[in-house]
């Protein structure tokens, strides 16, 4: 129940910030670009969105650029062990990307390349404090109203995809898989469902945004204690872990409803289950594409 409602306080939220678009990867002719993604996750730790406005432009319908910046809007449940007791709100990491689109017969692909520099609040948890990238693949071919996927990515950090919010930032070297499909029950209005593995590699790093950093006394002898994570969740008992890549280990399954009531508005909604972590979360998404409702508004003056 708490789950529930603490995602209808955020679907909320977002449709009073009015946010999102499509994937970035699909660039749609040259020209500038404005999108805002707004997103985000309830569990039982708490509440976790994020604000992604970013601006950009499509040299042709091949390849484009984006520059944007994250603004995380985090409440951890009063009942976990964090040190906060309010909202954990900030901005993240600047990043530009460049992306590549290929449409094909046999079968779509695009990439996405993302860098971000470390402008964000590492004592809040929404950044490594370290200039992080992430290389991006996607690939689908339809048949009919099925489209089946598969998604690769390699960098030095965990990055979030568009059906789960992180409630941690992670440094290391991590690759993630993604296979799964869509069917589309009308033009508008489509379901979808897909497997995920998250595979480490080397010593990890996590920064919980659960946890506010405090000063360390190692230097006097005194290395302050923590719970034991539960299920691997070292996220939910301190603000910093290191170790080995098993604590960055993950795998699971989502299934998600995806409606366009227009050609510039994307509301979506899902659920993704962590085995490793034996973890809910309830997620959503809105969207509009700024620059293509802005061309509207400016058509009827």
């Amino acid at each position: 129940m708490r789950v529930r409602a603490t995602l209808f306080l955020s679907m909320a939220c977002s449709l009073m910030l009015a946010a999102s678009v499509s994937l970035r990867a699909q660039t749609s002719g040259e020209g500038i670009t404005a999108h805002v993604d707004y997103q985000g996750s309830a569990t039982d730790l708490g509440q976790f969105t994020v604000l992604t406005p970013s601006v950009g432009y499509n040299f042709d319908e091949h390849w484009g650029i984006d520059a944007g910046i994250p603004i995380y809007f985090v409440h951890p449940a009063p009942d976990t062990m964090t040190n906060w007791r309010t909202w954990n709100n900030n901005g993240g990491d600047i990043f530009v990307d460049g992306r590549l689109s290929f449409p094909n017969e046999m079968v779509n692909y695009s990439s996405i390349l993302t860098v971000s520099a470390p402008t964000g609040s590492f004592p809040r948890g929404f950044s490594t404090g370290r200039v992080t990238a992430d290389w991006y693949n996607h690939f689908d071919r339809r048949f009919g109203r099925v489209t089946p996927f598969a998604d690769a990515s390699l960098g030095n950090t965990l990055a979030d995809r568009h059906n789960l919010e992180r409630p941690f930032r992670t440094l290391g070297w991590v690759s993630q898989f993604e296979g799964g499909g869509t069917y589309r029950v009308h033009h508008s209005f489509q379901v979808g469902a897909s497997m995920y593995d998250v595979l480490p590699g080397g010593t990890q790093k996590i920064y919980s945004q659960l946890f506010m950093r405090e000063p360390s006394f190692a230097f006097l002898g005194f290395v302050p204690g923590r719970a034991q994570a539960n299920h691997g969740r070292v996220f939910e008992t301190a603000f910093d872990t290191t170790g080995p890549a098993r604590i960055a280990r993950d795998n699971g399954y989502s299934g998600w409803l995806q409606f366009n009531p227009s050609r510039y508005v994307n509301l979506e909604g899902g659920y993704t289950r962590s085995v490793r972590y034996a973890f809910d979360t309830v997620y959503f998404r809105v969207g509009v594409n700024a620059k293509s409702v802005a061309s509207q508004i400016r058509s009827h003056f």
